[in-house]
């Protein structure tokens, strides 16, 4: 698979975090090869070690929230793959506006683990290895369940950032190979929004967050259980340092050892655009200040200064209308809707030609329920600026043209 980074406001914004860059036939033919070796005999099972890998994040975008993948190492024979679940073509047709509405499928690949860890050696980022602490008829059983996903037919699945990724794909196999149950030790007061979990994998940049902020909705706020949590490789790799195997009224831990498979390196940090958004939001807040003086003393509003806003204001609101028929479950619910809408565009036409329009009541009432909104959703950084600007734009238009209004 080739690797592409993210351009454009969706893509960089809609988060992901399983990319492969690996050539595609290889995985192809090395799918082929996997299904043609000599089974994983239970006899030989001894030899066998099985590990959740996770990788840490480096600091391209779809890379912020880290990795998992198994590996499968063979310490008799010296066969060494890994399982990685996050593998898709970005050159599929309508690859971005699949990815939009949540319809892009990924798909589980194996290929050696030495290019594997090669990938994150020259990114920098660190792997850990957790081995697995299974027996026999489980790494038999694990060993049938990865050639039977690896089918054709089986490969293939409907990717979803929070529920069903790179992070939880190989969790449930291995629960389901399981004899018996893993119980997880509980963490307590920890009950992180979505939210809250994306901001720490993108605190160092500001219009990654943005981005997020401004398609996620009500659902990302909502307090999560460990179980939704572990859509992130760090929480996975906590939660299974502690969990346990129960069978038969037996305990034994879950992860046998845990190993720095690939140590931290150096990394290149790419700056992001130098002013944050919050900066560029007040900017704008000052400028319509400014001009808000410009338009007292000449007793004539600036026409063209709600042109612009109002046509930014729709351009942000059809992304956001967009996402209301995404697959993705928590971007159906934006309360910042009320602010980003599409609705300036059926106006426009009366503001350019001096019309009179009953925009600005409706804005201002949209605004009073945006502001209200800010009590159930956390929005994205700025929007409140900008809310005020647009509330200060409507009363001024509304008090110096009432009839306009």
């Amino acid at each position: 698979m080739k690797k592409n980074g993210i351009n454009g406001f969706l893509l960089q914004n809609i988060s992901y975090f399983c990319i492969v860059k690996q050539n595609k036939d290889i995985f192809r033919s090395l799918i082929g090869v996997i299904l043609l070796l000599a089974p994983m005999k239970a006899i030989a099972n001894d030899s066998i070690e099985v590990s959740l890998m996770t990788c840490a994040p480096h600091e391209e975008i779809y890379s912020l929230y880290g990795h998992s993948a198994l590996r499968w190492h063979d310490l008799r024979t010296g066969e060494d793959w890994a399982f990685n679940w996050g593998v898709f073509d970005f050159h599929k047709p309508y690859f971005v506006a699949r990815f939009v509405f949540g319809l892009t499928d990924y798909e589980l690949g194996v290929y050696p683990y030495a290019l594997f860890l090669d990938e994150y050696k020259r990114v920098g980022s660190q792997v850990v290895e957790q081995v697995l602490n299974l027996t026999s008829a489980e790494k038999e059983r694990l060993s049938l369940a990865l050639k039977e996903n690896l089918k054709p037919e089986n490969r293939v699945y409907r990717y979803n950032y929070f529920y069903d990724n790179c992070s939880s794909r190989p969790r449930d196999m291995i629960e389901r190979c399981i004899d018996g149950k893993i119980e997880y030790a509980p963490r307590e007061d920890y009950s992180p929004s979505y939210r809250e979990m994306v901001h720490l994998c993108v605190r160092n940049h500001p219009w990654a967050a943005f981005g997020n902020d401004m398609l996620l909705g009500l659902k990302a706020d909502l307090k999560t259980d460990q179980r939704q949590q572990e859509f992130l490789p760090d929480n996975l790799l906590y939660d299974f340092d502690r969990a346990k195997i129960y069978v038969n009224g037996e305990y034994r831990p879950l992860v046998k050892e845990s190993r720095i498979a690939l140590p931290g390196g150096v990394q290149v940090i790419e700056q992001d655009f130098p002013l944050s958004p919050m900066a560029c939001f007040l900017i704008v807040l000052a400028l319509s200040a400014l001009l808000a003086l410009v338009e007292w003393k000449r007793k004539k509003l600036l026409v063209w200064w709600d042109v612009v806003l109002m046509t930014l204001q729709g351009l942000a609101g059809l992304v956001l209308f967009v996402m209301l028929f995404s697959q993705h479950p928590t971007t159906t619910l934006n309360l910042q809707l009320l602010l980003l809408n599409p609705l300036p565009f059926f106006f426009l036409p009366a503001v350019i030609r001096k019309r009179p329009s009953r925009w600005w009541i409706i804005q201002l009432v949209l605004i009073a329920g945006f502001f209200l909104g800010g009590l159930f959703q956390q929005y994205a950084e700025g929007l409140m600026i900008l809310a005020l600007c647009l509330l200060y734009r409507s009363i001024i238009n509304i008090k110096m043209n009432p009839k306009k209004a």
